[in-house]
């Protein structure tokens, strides 16, 4: 048996990115090919083979905080409740006409409170190994502590959890907030991502396993997705946060709709911890399983917004697995990688490029790849990358990509909203 299953629009936005902090601010960046990359501020990088990333810019939490409630989050944490306070004020879910038993949260983190924990254990190696641990270690650490701050700021008692697949993270928190609400289990959903790694175990790390950008002369250039020169990705660090509605819900409170959430794919390359599948099985599946879900054909997108984190294995094999999904029709689309501009946020990245795929679909315009300087002759180049300049076209649909270590793979579809 075959369950009726409700309509799902975007009805709110909140964003911190490298780009600027409110989704206003974020798009501006992005239609513009601003980028996000700089050297690092947060620790001294002298001995670091990577010294730069994509931080926020101009960020302090205490201009959103108090003192004594900042101090109880991890920086990933603040970042979540930030970006969804703009969302939940975007979409006007503060009113008491709200039933908040009907309101939940899941949010995703790919690795939750790193900064916590380092600042935890060089408080303990420095001592004389008597342990003594701050009360709130536990549970700044912790990666669904986000969603539960978000609830417990609003009172919103719907289904609250995190969920954690790598660099998927946020695109499985937002299928899995759409699968609840179409099943009629909760009216409405906070999800999002939120990641705040750059930090000398987060560079360390990713330099051990090659898999960052040394570009050290040039940062604003490091992240060059689809260029014959990309060298790795590059670190970002941020929170964003889309409000997901039942669409007769939505209705009913006349809040402005943004786009409409058709589908959502998952699948795993099960082939290597950190390589993607050379001849992209996991990536062809997930884009056949999302456009399954949606019940489209592949000539019904307009705009990829791709995975595209700038490593020469990965850019690759997407590719190829796009063109073994849309055919033809590969060559009408326009595809760009927003990493590019906001370098890779990790668990959050899901939840930034789906609001670049929802503002694409709501304004018509695909947000650019910057940093393209040499071509790569593995590249078909008939595909439409997006290269340089923002493209204005009509963005009926929009497919966003990730991908995480581990081989997990998640997508998204968004199309323009129509009654």
């Amino acid at each position: 048996m075959k369950l009726p299953l409700k309509r799902v629009v975007v009805t709110g936005l909140g964003a911190l990115t490298p780009l600027g902090n409110t989704v206003p601010a974020y798009w501006e960046g992005l239609i513009n090919g601003v980028s996000g990359a700089d050297f690092i501020k947060q620790f001294d990088v002298t001995k670091f083979k990577t010294k730069f990333a994509c931080e926020l810019k101009d960020f302090d939490p205490l201009n959103y905080l108090d003192r004594k409630e900042a101090r109880k989050l991890d920086r990933f944490s603040q970042l979540a409740v930030i970006s969804a306070d703009e969302a939940v004020q975007h979409a006007r879910l503060t009113d008491e006409s709200i039933n908040k038993d009907r309101v939940g949260v899941i949010w995703a983190s790919g690795i939750g409170g790193m900064i916590t924990f380092i600042e935890e254990m060089t408080a303990f190696n420095a001592g004389d190994g008597t342990p003594r641990f701050n009360p709130f270690f536990i549970p700044k650490l912790i990666l669904d502590i986000a969603a539960g701050h978000i609830s417990m700021k609003y009172g919103f008692r719907g289904p609250n959890f995190a969920t954690v697949s790598a660099c998927a993270s946020s695109t499985n928190a937002l299928i899995d907030a759409f699968n609840y609400i179409r099943l009629g289990k909760a009216d409405v959903f906070i999800t999002g991502g939120s990641e705040a790694v750059v930090t000398e175990a987060g560079i360390g790390g990713f330099n051990a396993m090659k898999a960052l950008s040394e570009r050290n002369d040039d940062p604003a250039t490091a992240s060059r997705p689809f260029d014959k020169d990309r060298d790795g990705f590059v670190l970002g660090e941020g929170g964003c946060a889309i409000v997901l509605e039942e669409y007769e819900h939505a209705k009913k409170r006349g809040v402005p709709i943004l786009a409409e959430v058709c589908g959502g794919g998952m699948s795993a390359d099960a082939y290597h911890l950190t390589a993607p599948h050379p001849e992209g099985l996991g990536v062809i599946n997930v884009m056949n399983n999302v456009l399954d879900d949606a019940g489209m054909k592949p000539e019904e997108v307009d705009y990829i917004n791709v995975h595209g984190t700038s490593t020469p294995l990965g850019d690759i094999a997407e590719l190829t697995a796009i063109k073994k999904v849309f055919g033809e029709h590969s060559y009408n689309l326009n595809i760009s990688s927003t990493k590019s501009m906001t370098g890779h946020l990790l668990g959050g990245a899901g939840a930034i490029e789906a609001i670049a795929s929802i503002k694409a679909v709501m304004h018509d315009i695909v947000p650019p790849t910057i940093n393209h300087f040499t071509d790569d002759p593995e590249i078909d180049p008939k595909l439409n990358l997006t290269f340089h300049k923002a493209q204005q076209r009509t963005v009926n649909v929009a497919l966003s990509n990730t991908f995480g270590f581990g081989g997990h793979n998640a997508s998204v579809i968004f199309k323009k909203y129509q009654e």
